[in-house]
């Protein structure tokens, strides 16, 4: 876990790192790869100090702020110093919560201004392109494309969410599938996520044949099984067979992802009139700030609709 270093780089002292690592991961059950990249941006700040001689847990403010400007001096983008900037001020959070200091050297540091990059999204009619190409393939892999697809997009799950559902997760009905899902999302939250009728009778369909697609001898509690070490479709394995779709329904594959999905879930819902505060507890988004950005996607999207059709817009564009 820890990175590869030089010879000739500066000591840092790795327990006041490993320390917040074990933290992370005991009280927050935060993933690995989440560990992974706390890891790398504290030793990243661990060396700036030695450079400066200064141990990690001993930074002052005039430290944090050097560093932050040497990461904008470096080119970095806002959002990747951003993202080094949290893990400072969580991780100083850490060191004053455990008594290892009085003071957070990040407190008066300010996060650099973040551009509002609009999620890349898919319209309702290249969606029901994507579940016709689906539905066309036919045979069992057919079927568990169509589940797959149908339940990013009906239900607005994370691709490793969908990629672990378990056959226990879904709710039974008298016709079958119920009408909700049992998700475990990230902070190993659990949360309900409906299904809308296209989603149940995909999924129906699919369970029904999927028995014979697992070995009887490797049985596996997951939806989508597989043969592999983890017994379940990896994630990897989903973004890839929606490119293939994308590229037999005629949408440039480079626009299609799991997360486009997601994105498409959460932006026809609002586009249809769905409650924010509906949306935010369907996607699983702890803040709700991170939910309205769909309604910047419905702002923008109207305002084309108005420059392209709007007679006064039209005579804008004549006159100039």
């Amino acid at each position: 876990m820890k990175p590869v270093r030089g010879a000739d780089a500066p000591a840092i002292d790795e327990r006041p790192i490993e320390a917040f690592i074990e933290m992370m991961a005991a009280e927050r059950n935060a993933a690995e790869r989440t560990r992974v990249a706390y890891d790398k941006d504290l030793h990243d700040f661990g060396g700036f100090l030695a450079r400066r001689r200064v141990a990690v847990d001993q930074a002052r403010p005039e430290d944090v702020a050097a560093y932050v400007k040497s990461q904008a001096d470096a080119g970095l983008s806002p959002r990747t110093q951003a993202r080094r900037l949290s893990a400072l001020r969580q991780f100083h959070r850490f060191l004053v919560a455990e008594k290892r200091r009085d003071d957070d050297p990040t407190a008066k540091i300010d996060s650099p201004r973040l551009g509002r990059p609009l999620p890349k999204l898919l319209s309702e009619t290249e969606m029901a392109a994507l579940v016709a190409a689906a539905r066309a393939q036919g045979g069992a892999d057919g079927a568990r494309l169509v589940a797959l697809v149908e339940i990013l997009y009906a239900a607005g799950l994370r691709v490793s969410e969908v990629a672990a559902l378990t056959v226990g997760a879904i709710q039974r009905g008298p016709e079958g599938v119920g009408r909700m899902l049992l998700v475990r999302g990230k902070g190993n939250k659990e949360r309900l996520a409906p299904l809308s009728p296209p989603a149940r009778a995909a999924l129906a369909e699919w369970l029904s044949i999927r028995a014979a697609q697992v070995p009887k001898d490797r049985p596996t509690p997951f939806v989508f099984p597989s043969h592999g070490v983890s017994r379940h479709i990896t994630p990897a394995r989903i973004a890839q067979l929606l490119k293939d779709l994308a590229a037999a329904a005629g949408i440039d594959p480079r626009r299609v992802s799991p997360h486009v999905l997601r994105h498409a879930f959460a932006s026809h819902l609002i586009d249809h009139g769905a409650d924010l505060r509906a949306v935010q507890q369907m996607l699983g988004h702890a803040d709700i700030a991170t939910t309205q950005i769909y309604t910047h996607v419905a702002s923008e999207r109207l305002k084309r609709v108005v420059d392209a059709h709007h007679p006064l817009a039209k005579g804008r564009r004549k006159s100039k």
